[in-house]
């Protein structure tokens, strides 16, 4: 299986030129190719690579026996390991799977003061628990959270160069429509997306065989075994509860307002018996969650109801894989994305916002029939996002735009399945350059 070029690499490189790095630890969901990226790294940058994986190698769990000063770590680790090799500033030392041992983070303290050796750890957002780490190293660590491949880093999986991608970057500034090959194929690119997600291993696949055939299979099987993380990791909540939730999902999606309610999870559900359930499935880098905003006012973290929200999950393609038989056959055979109440479209739309940096926020007003699916800001505006499955009215956009009660909105941005273009009022860009948004605001 190829080793794929993501975002990290750039800031694992970043971070060893930093002459002020601290320990850093690497997390996100199951799968993400955090320990394929950091294994690249190490060999490609170091003299001297160490790996320790809490789960295939549970003999190194004793390595903490005898304290945590560096000289006693390096002693048990070289009594396990006669080959390993502890260079001082020219060595790595990578603890993979520090949710198996979370007491691997009390270590990093004593790391970053001695200074002599980088260190790394890798875990599950699932099993990473705090509140089980006697001490968590505050202040002598560096933390970064890896998503699946975002829409960039698939296309570079396709063979597309960086210039290619800038070429689209420069039609997106300049607000010049893209030719009519650079759209269909990025489209179908696209597409196909959609269907695969950005789970590294799926993207191999496809791209390897070409085909969609098998990657249903592997998409269930990751759903499975987020459900065996949930049963195994869910600590301090009723773990059925946290299923229960993570199920119905795609259930609330498929809702005209797709709001998810707890108390419609099953007969009897209560808010109070469900508390901590949806933050864990968020911090577990299983789901998304966007919270309505009560005032469209700086700034959107003190204007939203944290009991007003939406879910979406992390990775659409995840998603897709959840649908039933039916709904997978007309996707794949006629990539139909507009069914299922325009959710296929959002959910991406919220992932790619996400993975670009942004927080989920949308807005509903009922009394004046106003709804907007995301919420983001520049420096000095708050920017109301629809995410069309049509090229369809654009009521509520407009609305906002043009009424004197929204006066921190002063343009508005329009995805879908259409050209750029600028109307004086609103941006509308195609779906696929939701990755480059963050970029086009900061250059505006």
């Amino acid at each position: 299986m190829a080793i794929l070029q993501r975002k990290i690499d750039d800031y694992l490189l970043n971070w060893k030129n930093n002459k002020d790095r601290k320990p850093l630890i690497i997390k996100g969901a199951r799968q993400t190719g955090k320990t394929t990226s950091i294994e690249k790294f190490g060999r490609e940058n170091y003299e001297s690579f160490i790996e320790i994986n809490f789960v295939s190698m549970p003999e190194y769990k004793g390595i903490f026996s005898s304290g945590y000063t560096v000289d006693n770590i390096i002693k048990n680790i070289s009594l396990i390991n006669t080959e390993a090799k502890f260079i001082p500033n020219k060595t790595l030392i990578f603890f993979d799977e520090m949710q198996e041992f979370s007491d691997t983070a009390t270590s990093l303290k004593f790391f970053c003061i001695d200074g002599r050796f980088d260190v790394i750890c890798s875990g599950s957002l699932m099993g990473i628990n705090y509140k089980e780490i006697y001490s968590n190293s505050v202040g002598y660590n560096e933390e970064y959270i890896m998503r699946s491949l975002d829409f960039e880093e698939y296309l570079w999986a396709k063979g597309y160069s960086k210039d290619q991608i800038e070429d689209l970057y420069l039609c997106m500034k300049d607000l010049k429509p893209l030719s009519v090959t650079q759209y269909d194929v990025m489209m179908n690119n696209f597409n196909d997306f959609m269907i695969t997600g950005g789970m590294p291993e799926i993207v191999n696949m496809f791209i390897e065989n070409k085909t969609f055939t098998g990657i249903l299979a592997r998409q269930e099987k990751l759903l499975s075994d987020y459900e065996e993380d949930i049963t195994k990791y869910a600590i301090g909540l009723d773990k059925t509860k946290v299923l229960e939730a993570y199920s119905k999902v795609k259930v609330f999606l498929g809702n005209d307002n797709k709001k998810f309610q707890i108390t419609k999870l099953k007969d009897g559900a209560r808010n109070r018996e469900y508390i901590g359930v949806v933050d864990w499935l968020n911090r577990a880098g299983i789901v998304n969650i966007s919270y309505s905003l009560e005032h469209l006012e700086f700034p959107l973290k003190a204007n939203y109801n944290p009991d007003n929200y939406r879910l979406y999950f992390g990775d659409t393609g995840l998603l897709i894989g959840s649908l039933d038989e039916q709904a997978q056959k007309d996707l794949r055979n006629n990539s139909n994305f507009g069914t299922y109440k325009g959710a296929i479209y959002e959910n991406i739309v919220g992932e790619m916002l996400v993975k670009a940096g942004f927080d989920l926020y949308f807005y509903r007003d009922d009394s004046s029939k106003i709804e907007m699916d995301f919420i983001i800001r520049d420096e000095d505006s708050i920017i109301p996002i629809e995410v069309k499955s049509s090229d369809n009215a654009t009521y509520s956009l407009n609305k906002m735009i043009d009424e004197k009660q929204y006066k921190n909105i002063k343009y508005g941005i329009k995805l879908c399945n259409k050209n750029i273009g600028f109307n004086g009022k609103f941006y509308t860009f195609p779906y696929f350059m939701t990755f480059m948004l963050k970029r086009f605001l900061n250059d505006r």
